[in-house]
């Protein structure tokens, strides 16, 4: 790129960024450059930048099939298509970009590779139309600096480079709010890299998929890597496509919050075709569907019905009622002992009913502000993984430890005033009083004064879109699946520190919460397995509750004496406002 911009036409306080990260993801811009116009319009260019010299064709819309810096060829996202998401991406965050008016001008730059014919195959040429190709070669150079001269006729001295990086946030554009427009066929949000496989290639099973050729493809992804936006837009594509589709999850929150938003759209019955819970498919005939789609696959159950006594097994229900079925699921938010769907539990019952496997993974991070090191930071605070992150980047992510669960309510109520989407939750260690009794407490903190109902009662799976809903406290089984723009999380007495390590201790959750419901029984017949089981339980309910938020998590620990010495600095974030 130094070479491409040795061109006297190209102003020499053009703005340069290298390496430019994206807000609210973990993605970084190889090249960029800043300026204006000649009639005055900014100006950014984008450079996705490629050393391949080589590449394949695929058959997937958007896709290409290229050595990406491993030792074998691997299929994912063409360079104009990488390119023009990217500038999607940062258009549809940055308030800097928008309120300026600025263009945003992305293309491709593959310095080693030469014309074959594949590279700008006509299969590309949507994505070639948005994001221009430049190749190896003096011309292909000089087209290169025609394309950044036309647009960058005067330098701004890297001065829109700055306000992008420093610019405030867009409201961020929720999945729930965007079912409608996206099943009227809008297109609400442009995958990215992993996300753009993963839906082409759950796509393509599909399409190929039969009674004699059942495909089950299992797609693994942490917290905030955008497995309910793709399993949304395979369910729109594939409904769009002609196939019977429906979108299953065991979890009833992310159902009900669609339908919510559906509802005054679609009628009844055409909503209920498209969502379903797990537990119907005990009595459905074979392939009777084109494609499930399982989201929060880690929450099925083995039984069936309120007293889990109808059917076999879900997964199994599940491959069986489909010609493909597409699982998500992430092995680490897996919160009570009835959840099987592990990945090992879907292979073995995808290879028992004689079902074509396809494994996938989405790794890109779209939530906690993109932030992989938080994630990877929690993995290791909790203990669910040893990371090398004692620490990550609080100016990205607002992360606060308070003092006390009156000071955490209060912090979200103010945040909950933007858009209402910001809400308390807490492990379950105090019991339901309200479920009988309306004007009881639930949640009762003496030492605070601190009293709070949870949510269970009133709004019930639709707590975290109704209005007044800030003043209740959620629980793992009405937020998982669900995104939040700020979480303040109330971590209970089971999960404390000691001699500063974390310990869990189920003996403090209540009585009423189902999800280890009979782990005392189970650890007669088998101490060991059952401790570590539980154990693992609740750091994942822990690691749940702490990733629902897209810009910040506040925490405050019935433990606090204790738990923040683990992390002393991270008592006040130095972030303070949006």
């Amino acid at each position: 790129m130094a070479r491409v911009l040795r061109d006297r036409q190209i102003p020499d306080d053009t703005g340069v960024g290298v390496e430019f990260g994206i807000p609210q993801s973990g993605k970084r811009i190889d090249f960029i450059l800043s300026g204006h116009a000649e009639n005055g319009t900014p100006h950014v260019v984008i450079v996705e930048l490629k050393q391949w010299s080589s590449a394949r064709l695929s058959e997937k819309d958007g896709l290409i099939v290229a050595n990406r810096g491993g030792r074998s060829e691997t299929e994912g996202p063409h360079p104009s298509y990488q390119a023009w998401s990217y500038a999607a991406l940062l258009d549809g965050f940055n308030a800097a970009v928008y309120d300026s008016g600025t263009e945003l001008r992305p293309c491709a730059y593959l310095h080693n590779y030469r014309d074959d014919g594949v590279i700008r195959h006509p299969h590309y040429a949507p994505y070639l139309d948005k994001a221009p190709l430049f190749l190896r070669g003096d011309d292909e150079l000089e087209r290169l600096r025609a394309f950044i001269r036309q647009h960058v006729r005067k330098g701004d001295g890297g001065a829109l480079l700055y306000q992008i990086e420093n610019g405030r946030i867009r409201p961020s554009k929720m999945l729930a709010d965007s079912v409608v427009k996206m099943l009227k066929g809008n297109r609400e949000f442009v995958l990215i890299d992993d996300q753009k496989v993963v839906y082409e290639t759950c796509l393509a099973r599909s399409v190929e998929a039969s009674p004699e050729r059942k495909q089950v493809v299992i797609v693994k992804g942490g917290p905030g890597t955008g497995k309910s936006v793709v399993a949304v837009n395979l369910l729109v594509e594939l409904t769009k496509r002609g196939l019977l589709t429906q979108y299953v999850s065991k979890n009833a929150a992310p159902r009900a919050v669609y339908a919510q938003k559906l509802a005054g759209h679609l009628r009844k019955a055409e909503i209920s075709a498209l969502f379903s819970g797990s537990g119907r498919f005990h009595t459905a005939e074979p392939h009777v569907f084109d494609t499930l789609v399982v989201d929060e696959a880690h929450r099925l159950n083995a039984k069936s019905g309120l007293y889990g006594n109808l059917g076999q097994n879900q997964v199994m229900e599940l491959i069986r009622s489909a010609k493909c079925t597409i699982f998500f699921v992430d092995d680490d938010q897996i919160v009570t002992l009835a959840d099987i769907g592990h990945t090992s539990e879907l292979v073995q019952w995808a290879n028992a009913a004689g079902a074509q496997v396809t494994m996938l993974e989405l790794a890109s991070q779209f939530r906690c502000s993109g932030s992989d090191g938080y994630i990877a930071w929690l993995d290791d605070w909790l203990g669910l993984r040893e990371t090398a992150n004692p620490d990550f980047d609080r100016d990205a992510f607002d992360f606060r430890i308070v003092d006390s669960p009156v000071e955490l309510h209060d912090l979200i109520r103010e945040k909950n005033k933007v858009n209402n989407k910001s809400r308390v939750v807490a492990g379950y260690c105090w019991d339901w009083n309200s479920k009988k009794n309306p004007n009881a407490d639930d949640i009762v903190i003496p030492a605070f004064d601190y009293r709070a109902q949870w949510n269970l009662t009133k709004d019930e799976s639709l707590w975290i879109v109704a209005d007044g809903s800030v003043e209740q406290v959620g629980c793992i089984h009405t937020c998982q699946g669900l995104e939040l723009d700020y979480v303040g999380v109330i971590i209970g007495p089971d999960l404390q520190s000691r001699d500063g390590q974390l310990v869990t201790a189920p003996e403090h959750r209540s009585r009423m919460d189902r999800s280890i419901r009979g782990y005392k029984t189970l650890m007669k017949q088998d101490p060991e397995a059952t401790r570590e089981r539980v154990d693992r339980i609740i750091r994942n309910t822990y690691k749940t509750l702490m990733s629902r938020g897209m810009k910040g998590c506040y925490v405050y620990a019935t433990d606090i004496n204790r738990i923040p010495h683990k992390f002393p600095d991270l008592r006040r974030s130095r972030k303070t406002d949006d």
